[in-house]
């Protein structure tokens, strides 16, 4: 009996990679269950001005990139949207949808797609490691602990409004920005400082990831969701504006809220933290030194090296929505700031490379996980399921009530974003089959756009195949004790979601 209780005791929930490996057999099964099609495809090509139409066969045929081409084939978009690079992926042409040959995968896959995926990640991966081998130098400094002593010293009393603050910041950063994948970075800096001022790996990653996804659903001028949707559904990213802004204000609300609630009660009694037997390990992993009562003197060269790093990140934000960067910008913006940080740390060559090397490699983990995430992808896009599935879900919203209808799109984008997880792949793929379906009902486009939003990162919340597992890895949390805390507010994406869109019906 004692046995029996004992192996109860120790069940552990399965942990990201197995998630992924049991959704990578699912997607497995749906390329022999789901009927194979695709719409043709329409793509830009600068080196001749054309657009291409590739047809589901295959077949490619090209015609002169003017609006009058893009008129024949029902697409209501600036042609400047693709001569200015706007919209740059492939985007799927109104009733061209065809079913195709099956194209079934197999058990031997498995392992195809992962390395695959992993290659097609290579830029994110780099800049994850990267960004690891920099925070080890900085640890093997004495920096981070130092200002842990300094700052923890100045907040007691308010350690919540840092939290707030955090939300703040990140929420802007989603809302004008799109700030997910960058978000990373954030993590192993403001981690320890959470956890100096007594809160658990929850509030850190409700802080960061949820507050920023959160200004992501509500994106005001975000061009990786809001103005890609728009311009592939043929309006304005201004149409709709004020209520996304609206929308992000209480939302923003309602996550800090969220958590101010979790953070009195886990100060009031810390075992009821969801993640509270994991506390110790979790402190061990971003806590390097147990002694933060001030024996770690903050020298200028320990605040010189925290100034460097702190400009890191305005400077990748800066880059992201105003330079044009991506990951290997990044990257290398964070390789060269450490290869200062190294110079000006008087650590041993040997001991900064160490450090490097080590830091890291405590991300491996993060980085095989973006690989199978991403292959899961693969094997969907492969077995030609994602464009039977959208064309499924056009055919079940047609001809519905205009609410009805806007609620019923939200939702079909909602598992929309568990097939294709990336906000402007999804955008690209569907906004042109659903959009058009707005006019069949009599209600404005951005109507869409906003479904788009609130249903599809409802779902970003969860889905494995998106950016939640890399999260949940870098941090050590169990995916159902992140489903505990997020599931809420989940719930209230979705009703203030169908609020806000059935509003929008009424008062047209």
């Amino acid at each position: 009996m004692d046995i029996i209780k004992e192996s109860k005791r120790t069940f552990q929930f399965p942990t990201a990679f197995t998630i992924l490996f049991v959704i990578m057999l699912v997607a497995i099964g749906l390329t022999w269950i789901v009927p194979a099609g695709s719409y043709s495809k329409l793509a830009y090509s600068e080196n001749d001005n054309t657009l291409q139409i590739a047809s589901p066969l295959g077949n490619v045929t090209t015609v002169a990139a003017t609006q009058d081409e893009l008129k024949k084939l029902n697409i209501n978009i600036d042609i400047e949207q693709f001569v200015n690079g706007v919209i740059r992926k492939p985007i799927a042409i109104p009733d061209t949808y065809q079913q195709v040959e099956q194209s079934p995968k197999g058990l031997l896959d498995v392992a195809v797609s992962i390395v695959e995926g992993t290659i097609e990640g290579a830029d994110i991966i780099v800049f994850i490691l990267i960004l690891g081998g920099m925070i080890g130098v900085i640890n093997k400094t004495g920096a981070f602990d130092a200002g842990l002593i300094s700052l923890s010293e100045k907040t007691k009393g308010r350690e919540f409004l840092f939290v707030a603050l955090v939300c703040i910041v990140m929420a802007l950063g989603g809302t004008t920005c799109g700030l997910e994948e960058e978000a990373v970075a954030f993590y192993p800096i403001l981690v320890p400082i959470f956890l100096a001022l007594g809160f658990d790996s929850i509030v850190c990653v409700g802080a960061i990831f949820l507050a920023a996804s959160i200004g992501t659903a509500f994106s005001t001028i975000n061009p990786f969701s809001v103005v890609i949707a728009s311009n592939a559904a043929g309006i304005s990213f201004t149409e709709g504006l004020g209520v996304r802004a609206f929308g992000l204000v209480v939302g923003t609300t309602v996550v800090i809220g969220y958590l101010y609630w979790y953070c009195k009660k886990i100060k009031a009694d810390p075992s009821f933290s969801y993640t509270y037997e994991d506390r110790e390990s979790f402190k061990a992993r971003f806590l390097k030194s147990d002694d933060l009562s001030g024996n770690v003197p903050f020298t200028t060269r320990r605040k010189v090296i925290l100034a460097l790093f702190a400009i890191a990140f305005p400077l990748m934000i800066w880059g992201v929505s105003m330079g044009g960067w991506w990951f290997p910008q990044m990257a290398a913006s964070f390789l060269t700031i450490a290869i200062i940080i190294i110079f000006i740390s008087g650590l041993k060559e040997k001991e900064a490379v160490e450090a490097f090397t080590k830091g890291a490699s405590e991300l491996v983990a993060v980085s095989l996980i973006i690989g199978m995430a991403r292959g899961v992808n693969i094997v969907l896009e492969q077995g030609m399921v994602s464009d039977t599935i959208l064309a499924y879900a056009s055919d079940l919203v047609s001809g519905m009530h205009g609410s009805v209808f806007a609620v019923s799109q939200m939702i079909v984008f909602f598992f929309l974003g568990l097939v294709v997880p990336s906000s402007s792949g999804l955008a690209v793929l569907a906004m042109p089959i659903m959009a058009p379906l707005a006019d069949t009902v009599m209600i404005p486009r951005d109507i869409v756009v906003s479904a788009y939003n609130w249903g599809q990162y409802s779902m970003l919340f969860l889905a494995p195949t998106g950016l939640v597992l890399v999260t949940l890895q870098m941090l050590d949390i169990p995916f159902n004790k992140w489903v505990k805390f997020v599931l809420p507010i989940v719930g209230f994406l979705l009703v203030f979601g169908s609020i806000l869109l059935v509003a929008q019906v009424m008062m047209l």
